[in-house]
């Protein structure tokens, strides 16, 4: 991938911008003062930009039959349909994002959990998406979503990144794509999946070595399932395995002493004791000592920049 940033969604009101329901913004620290030195955000109020003014009365989501429904109670207006036009309006856009970070809770925006509610008795249930953020997933399935308020969860904030680096290394591939080129970046991610979805690793594999021809919709599901596959974050457990089977690439290199010093250090990592960053510091001193081009490329040892530090906290 080059140099040039990647490009983010996000909600607007989650950069400072006061576009909120009540004038307000939801500034997210973590966004604004971090991850925006690496990317380029593009910003987006699908309510603002379905023309609703700034204050506005609310809106919210109401469960009628088997369809939800975008409300503004205060006049009886339905905008739902105007929310979900709202997606595909901004979707040459939304092409080329590697990620959107969405405004948690919000009825257009929210990622799970909205307050879904009953028009007949008022009683809400906790278990709507947004419309637009449904939509949105609809169009671009492969795409990293993410809420403000989960990227408060280190092991979620880790995942989202990872998986936007992830994804904009995919759409850095020369197209069409190749099955040489797909091959070269399952290769780079196959210690990531090991660590996040064992069957997956395995399926993915068999589906790349026994396909005759790559062509737009092979490459298009192929993306969506890795995507799938590091939508959640890695176990303990798993990480402890990767970081294992890595170490097995130096059995040749090591000294006894430096065999049971990195052994050590992952059974710390394993029990909660040591950071992954410490067991995964002295794999990437190894790998500069005893140069290993697998492991060189492979994602899992480096698959973001190192200031974030998303990785001291696991």
């Amino acid at each position: 991938m080059n140099t040039k940033k990647l490009t983010v969604g996000i909600s607007a009101c989650l950069l400072g911008d006061e576009v909120r329901f009540d004038g307000g913004h939801k500034r997210s620290a973590f966004c604004d003062d971090e991850l925006s030195r690496h990317v380029e955000f593009v910003r987006f109020c699908p309510e603002v930009g379905i023309g609703l003014p700034i204050p506005r009365p609310t809106i919210r989501l109401e469960k009628h039959d088997n369809d939800v429904h975008a409300v503004i109670p205060k006049t009886g207006a339905n905008v739902t349909q105007k929310l979900s036009d709202f997606a595909d309006k901004i979707q040459l856009k939304a092409q080329q994002l590697s990620g959107y970070v969405l405004c948690a809770k919000s009825p257009s925006c929210g990622m799970e959990r909205v307050k879904l509610y009953d028009p007949d008795t008022g009683h809400a249930q906790k278990e709507a998406m947004g419309i637009f953020a449904a939509r949105l997933r609809e169009l671009n399935p492969a795409l990293p979503l993410e809420e403000d308020g989960r990227l408060n969860d280190p092991h979620l904030r880790e995942n989202f990144i990872l998986r936007v680096w992830v994804y904009g290394h995919w759409q850095a591939l020369p197209k069409p794509i190749t099955k040489k080129a797909l091959l070269d970046f399952h290769t780079r991610c196959k210690l990531l999946l090991l660590a996040h979805d064992q069957p997956a690793y395995r399926e993915l594999g068999k589906r790349l070595g026994e396909a005759e021809k790559i062509d737009e919709a092979f490459a298009q599901q192929y993306i969506i399932d890795v995507m799938q596959a590091l939508s959640e974050p890695a176990s303990k457990r798993n990480h402890t395995n990767t970081l294992q089977h890595i170490q097995g690439y130096f059995k040749g290199q090591l000294s006894a002493q430096q065999k049971q010093e990195l052994s050590e250090m992952i059974l710390q990592y394993h029990d909660g004791i040591l950071p992954i960053m410490a067991p995964l510091t002295l794999i990437r001193h190894y790998l500069r000592e005893f140069p290993n081009d697998y492991l060189a490329q492979q994602w899992y040892i480096q698959p973001y920049p190192e200031d974030l530090k998303l990785r001291y906290g696991l």
